[in-house]
């Protein structure tokens, strides 16, 4: 059974009795789908405010790009970027909107807590840098722990494959999914998180074949069973495309229909939170689909 809010700060909290949408905001130039479109601060916060009236419950802003083959960026140049950023989109949204920050660094996301984000969305599920499940605790913010089976640098895209990735010592990649999600929400509240603040993300994309990723959505259930809120962050990937049968160069403003449709499984699958590059469309597309699986 999902967790009806995911705890924000001490006063501030996401409804899960509908699904809750948060809007990605990259503040990067060589982002998959987006990069370079929101090069300024103001440009940021005029994006956050659209995504906001469109329907969104929070917003995840991230400076360094995690697509495949993507090289890190220093803790420096991502704060850089992102806090004036985060400084600007408070300033235009107000107090109330959650604001994510997608990092790995612990020192990131500490710059950007002290800007105005108050969820830490670790890619790493906490692994890349040991400060930063301490950090999560300390500071009292929502947390998104993510699997992912190898830094961007090391990974490819869904459909380019040689081999499948090999799930089968863990018992396939649903249960090798769950099993690391288990560990790391473990690992958290080992180091004081609180698990209503904890919202886990399968990884949809990263070291993942198109049928793994298919596998996972479906496999949601299970992965509910944790007891804590599933995020689905699929939008515009790779996968989408070849899922709905098209080709490998479709480009990922083309991937919009396939992307809501997925989303739409997940939801059906158990997904509550979905962090997305369209808010209006999904918002509406899964205000309709929540209308229908509540009229069971």
């Amino acid at each position: 059974m999902n967790p009806s809010t995911w705890q924000i700060g001490n006063s501030k909290a996401i409804g899960l009795d509908r699904p809750a949408v948060l809007a990605i905001l990259n503040v990067t130039p060589d982002s998959f789908s987006d990069g370079g479109e929101l090069p300024t601060p103001d440009a940021a916060a005029a994006a956050a405010e659209r995504a906001v009236a469109a329907g969104a419950a929070g917003l995840d802003v991230g400076g360094e790009s995690t697509r495949p083959g993507a090289d890190p960026v220093s803790a420096d140049e991502q704060i850089r970027r992102v806090v004036p950023a985060i400084e600007a989109i408070r300033r235009a949204v107000g107090a109330g909107v959650p604001i994510g920050i997608d990092t790995t660094l612990a020192a990131v996301a500490a710059a950007a807590i002290d800007a105005g984000a108050d969820i830490i969305n670790d890619v790493s599920a906490g692994r890349d840098d040991a400060g930063m499940l301490p950090l999560a605790a300390a500071r009292g913010v929502g947390l998104i722990l993510m699997h992912r089976l190898a830094p961007p640098r090391q990974d490819r895209y869904s459909d380019r494959y040689d081999a499948p990735p090999d799930y089968g010592a863990g018992g396939g990649v649903v249960r090798a999914v769950r099993s690391f999600l288990a560990e790391r929400v473990e690992a958290a509240c080992a180091a004081g998180v609180e698990p209503a603040r904890i919202v886990i993300d399968p990884g949809l994309g990263f070291g993942k074949t198109v049928e793994q990723n298919l596998q996972l959505i479906a496999g949601t259930p299970d992965l509910a069973a944790l007891g804590r809120p599933v995020l689905s962050a699929l939008s515009r990937k790779s996968f989408t495309a070849r899922a709905a049968g098209m080709g490998p160069q479709t480009p990922p403003r083309e991937r919009l229909a396939a992307t809501i449709g997925l989303s739409v499984a997940h939801l059906a699958a158990g997904a509550r939170v979905f962090r997305v590059h369209d808010v209006g469309e999904h918002v509406r597309a899964l205000g309709a689909a929540w209308a229908a699986l509540r009229s069971k």
